[in-house]
């Protein structure tokens, strides 16, 4: 059965990005090294890589996200979705307003009216495959914290950030069930059910 996977790399004190994210440097102040694993040529992560890059029917991510990777500085043709795999799901961006020009020639829908609705667009359009919701933090958040999510794949980098965009800050009390751990030494790969 399709799932809707909430998929995103933090560090060990629990932060998506450093300090001061933007278009000109997505992960914010010294954070480069958070996303090593995409970049790795280690087994393990080139298997979850090639995982995630191929297994979407669509994507789901933030503004603030999208304005990363369509900048200047964001994905390329050699580097994008699924890092250097850069497959070509469809997109639905949540947003207030749809930007005026777009950089990148990918299927990009902009969806004004909330998470929700972009995951059931994105549901929709994904033909029986699994939705990935890519962030940023607070997208990823908001769908482990409303139900729109049924699996959580973190990926744990070995790095304390001490600052920048927390991930599950105000979220309520509650377990997880641990479904899956893969391990490199660029990250931890852990994969956890919402839903049981």
């Amino acid at each position: 059965m399709p799932k809707v996977v909430a998929d995103i790399t933090m560090s060990l004190d629990g932060f998506v990005t450093g300090p001061d994210p933007g278009p000109e440097q997505g992960l914010g102040r010294d954070a480069e090294s958070l996303h090593a694993w995409v970049t790795s040529d280690h087994g393990t992560d080139r298997e979850v890589l090639r995982e995630i890059a191929e297994s979407p029917g669509a994507v789901v991510m933030g503004r603030r996200l999208f304005d990363v990777v369509d900048g200047p500085y964001g994905w390329s043709g050699q580097m994008g979705y699924g890092g250097d795999f850069a497959t070509r799901p469809p997109f639905f961006v949540v947003t207030h307003e749809a930007p005026e020009s777009v950089r990148l020639d990918l299927d990009f829908t902009f969806v004004t009216d909330g998470l929700a609705s972009a995951v059931d667009q994105a549901r929709s359009t994904a033909g029986g495959e699994d939705v990935y919701v890519m962030g940023g933090g607070d997208v990823v958040r908001q769908c482990v914290e409303t139900g729109l999510a049924d699996e959580l794949f973190i990926h744990l980098a070995p790095l304390v950030l001490g600052s920048g965009t927390p991930l599950l800050a105000g979220c309520r009390n509650r377990r997880l069930v641990q479904r899956d751990v893969r391990v490199s030494p660029n990250a931890t790969h852990i994969t956890y059910a919402l839903r049981t």
